[in-house]
């Protein structure tokens, strides 16, 4: 299975935010957290709703 992650730079608060909802998983002292499918999901809804071509 391929995981899409983002590397713990970006603010914590944000982060569990968007671990709260189910956005990204992934320990609190990891340094990588993964996308979940719901994540993906609504980051390419986004992606259409701004004009944004899949990167």
């Amino acid at each position: 299975m391929e995981y899409l992650r983002t590397w713990k730079g970006y603010d914590f608060d944000i982060l569990n935010e968007l671990t709260d909802e189910d956005l990204i998983s992934g320990s609190y002292r990891a340094k990588s957290a993964y996308i979940t499918e719901k994540g993906e999901k609504f980051a390419k809804e986004l992606f259409k709703k701004y004009g944004i071509e899949n990167i």
